[in-house]
This record gives structure tokens, C-alpha cells and sequence, in this order.
């Protein structure tokens, strides 16, 4: 009992804004059912200077859903070097700011990385909130081992890929991918040429969301279950390691 209490004086349910400097929220958002966001990732967003969102229309949908009316920035993969130093600048002069992608966790696939390194630079503080995150679902729902894993994200289009797609055949920790819908097949096609067919595979899709699907068994199983279908959604790929 006391060391409950122990652990119960250590949590903070205060204001999320402490001190008078600027800080940089790293806020994750739903992949599909808005219901998905946590109270503290509300808090944040009702309360700093500046949203910074990867598409404004996507997230001025949560934002709207949860009558937050704040002030949109564009930050993605096309502009975040241009609009790099300005937010620093920003950031410097005691702004609070939280950065959002169109869903999950920003950083993971998604931009964050440049301006998180930048703050941390020049003494910014950073504070990366837990949350939504596709690829942590769809690992525990593979029934693939999951003690040991290395996350790949999305494959090279060309470059890189074959030479890549070699260094992972001997890999032995479970492997995780993102991939597009309209590669989905061939990708996995590919993986049963470097893989071999029989190796456990799981892919899931719309996460989430109403028409979620999630279809486990090997990887020619898996590619034959795909074939013919028109594939939508986002999808993640789990495939086990090398014994």
C-alpha cells in the first residue's frame, strides 16, 4: 500500500506548461478512430501558441471534432528545412508549440526528426507525449514473437532496395514494415523470394477503423489472401525473424 502511494505522489496531473520558456510538444494523434487521443494530448492542444500539422485539412478534422480552434502552421517532409530556423527562432523566443502528422506518433515515418534535433541543439525543451502508433498493435496482434524486433518502416521504392531486402533475409529479430496498399502484394511477392514462403507473416490494415483487417499465417498464404482483392488503408507488415 505505501509503495502505491509512493508511485501515486510521483504522477503529474498539473498544467503540462511548467517554467516560461518556449517547448516543443510532440503530441501523437489517432490512425483512425478519433476516440484514440489521450486527455493530456487535448490539454496540450487547447492550450500552445501553434499547432504545427503535416496537413492542416487532416488535423483541423480531429481539431474540429474536439472544438479546439487554434492556430494551424504546415510542417512536412516538402518544407522542413525551409521553415526550420524561423520555428526555432520562435520556439527561442518562449512560444509553446505542438507538432502532429496526419496520424500516430510524429518521428515514426513521419517528419519530426529535424526540428526535435534542432531544439535539443540550442536548448529547447522537447517533450514527446505517449500515444497512438501503428506498428505497436499490429506487432502484438501478429502472434509473431515480439521480445526482440527491429522497425524498417517503409522499404526503398528503388534504390537500396534489393541490397536492403538481402541484409534482412538473416535477420532474426521480427521485422516490422510499412507499406502502401497498391505494393502490398509485391512486397510481399519479394519477401517470399528473400524470405521464403513458409516464414510467419501478419499484415494489418485500416487499424482502427470500421472495416480493421488482420490476417496472419505464412507469407504465401498471406500474398495469396491479398491477390485479387483491392487492398485500402495503411498497412503494416510483421514477419518474423531467421531461425
Amino acid at each position: 500500500m505505501n509503495n502505491s502511494r509512493k508511485e501515486e505522489g510521483n504522477i503529474n496531473l498539473g498544467s503540462p506548461f511548467r517554467g516560461t520558456g518556449g517547448i516543443l510538444f510532440i503530441v501523437p494523434t489517432p490512425i483512425g478512430n478519433l476516440k484514440d487521443i489521450t486527455l493530456r494530448a487535448l490539454e496540450v492542444l487547447k492550450e500552445v501558441d501553434l499547432i504545427l500539422a503535416e496537413d492542416t485539412r487532416t488535423s483541423s478534422h480531429l481539431l474540429n471534432h474536439y472544438q479546439i480552434n487554434k492556430q494551424l502552421s504546415p510542417y512536412h517532409q516538402h518544407n522542413e528545412h525551409k521553415v526550420l530556423q524561423h520555428l526555432v527562432s520562435q520556439l527561442l523566443e518562449g512560444k509553446k508549440m505542438a507538432l502532429v502528422t496526419d496520424a500516430g506518433t510524429p518521428g515514426i515515418s513521419d517528419p519530426a526528426f529535424l526540428l526535435v534535433r534542432e531544439c535539443i541543439k540550442v536548448g529547447v525543451k522537447v517533450e514527446c507525449l505517449p500515444g497512438a502508433t501503428a506498428f505497436v498493435p499490429a506487432l502484438v496482434n501478429s502472434g509473431i514473437p515480439a521480445n526482440r524486433f527491429c522497425f524498417e518502416g517503409f522499404l526503398p521504392l528503388k534504390k537500396g532496395r534489393q541490397t536492403l531486402l538481402k541484409q534482412l533475409s538473416t535477420e532474426e529479430r521480427t521485422m516490422i514494415f510499412y507499406e502502401s496498399p497498391l505494393r502490398l502484394v509485391k512486397t510481399l511477392e519479394e519477401f517470399i523470394t528473400w524470405f521464403g514462403e513458409n516464414r510467419a507473416c501478419a499484415v494489418s490494415r485500416e487499424m482502427t477503423k470500421l472495416f480493421e483487417e488482420n490476417k496472419q499465417g505464412t507469407l504465401r498464404e498471406v500474398c495469396d489472401h491479398f491477390k485479387g482483392k483491392t487492398v485500402k488503408g495503411e498497412i503494416v507488415i510483421i514477419v518474423a525473424g531467421c531461425n
